[in-house]
């Protein structure tokens, strides 16, 4: 059962073709239950975990999820290294419909939603201000860009909470701000990757231009449709292409992350907590 990488489908990628010897897995968490059952498998000869986001049927919605669980499920997994892959819309003329993003800032605009493990007597704070894993990210590019795809090797992503889409003050706002493309989800992600010590990287896929663009009215559902499919298709190759190329330990700082982000002292963290989280802080605070 144990995989040493983490595949997140997004809006549109439910499955990943080339998994061999499959294999089900249903998890419950400190925090309740992921978005649905883990395939575990093999790709490319590495072991590795895939999550549909969304849940089987896109039945979640982006404010619906419990992002805490499904990082905490990865954990429980061993995996080590999270590429994610997710519906965008563009903020840029030059970031077109069937690009590529792989972003290296998010901003949060979410309201309420829960994007930590601590708290209830155990104070931590971990850096963030680099928030994807750079050597992940490098790999993904690299991957993207051999496999021909229009890639592009930054960004910022802004994650607003939804589910309706931007409104027009909005969007031309994001884009005086200077972000590059805007999302629902990858933020709540990113952060509980870190603190779990796990590397994160997300593949953008540009499926339409924002409601800034003056063509945006002419969007279709179809069209939005067509892409997202095609979108799914290149994030399969690219994903699998960069698993490939992984090598076997990792050369970041990603895991760790949390060396010198806890704050409570040890003797006043509740044995409970300790227990809840041993997964992610086991080798700082033991139990015993």
């Amino acid at each position: 059962m144990h995989s040493e990488i983490g595949i997140i489908g997004g809006s549109g990628l439910y499955d990943m073709e080339g998994l061999t010897g499959r294999q089900e897995v249903t998890l419950d968490t400190p925090f309740g239950p992921p978005s649905g059952p883990y395939v575990t498998a093999t790709l490319r000869g590495r072991r590795v975990a895939f999550l549909a986001r969304h849940g089987a049927g896109h039945r979640l919605l982006p404010g619906e999820l419990n992002f805490r669980a499904n990082i905490f499920g990865f954990k429980l997994l061993g995996v080590e290294r999270i590429l994610s892959a997710s519906a965008v819309g563009s903020l840029r003329d030059d970031y077109k419909p069937l690009d590529i993003v792989v972003p290296d800032q998010f901003f949060d605009r979410t309201k309420g939603r829960i994007s930590t493990f601590f708290g209830g007597g155990l104070a931590a704070h971990v850096g963030f201000a680099h928030p994807v894993c750079g050597e992940l990210a490098a790999l993904a590019v690299a991957a993207a860009r051999d496999v021909g795809a229009r890639v592009h090797a930054s960004g910022t992503y802004v994650c607003m909470e939804g589910p309706a889409f931007s409104t027009l003050a909005e969007s031309k706002t994001y884009r005086a701000w200077g972000f590059d493309i805007i999302g629902m989800t990858n933020l709540q992600e990113a952060k509980l990757a870190r603190e779990a010590e796990i590397c994160y990287t997300t593949l953008a896929l540009v499926t339409d231009y924002d409601c800034w663009h003056p063509g945006h009215d002419s969007v279709t559902v179809d069209m939005i449709i067509g892409n997202l499919v095609a979108n799914a298709s290149a994030a399969q190759t690219i994903i699998a292409e960069t698993v490939g190329r992984m090598p076997a330990a990792r050369g970041c700082t990603c895991g760790r992350a949390l060396e010198h982000a806890i704050i409570t002292r040890p003797e006043h963290v509740p044995a409970d907590v300790k227990k809840t989280l041993a997964p992610i802080i086991g080798k700082y605070l033991p139990t015993s």
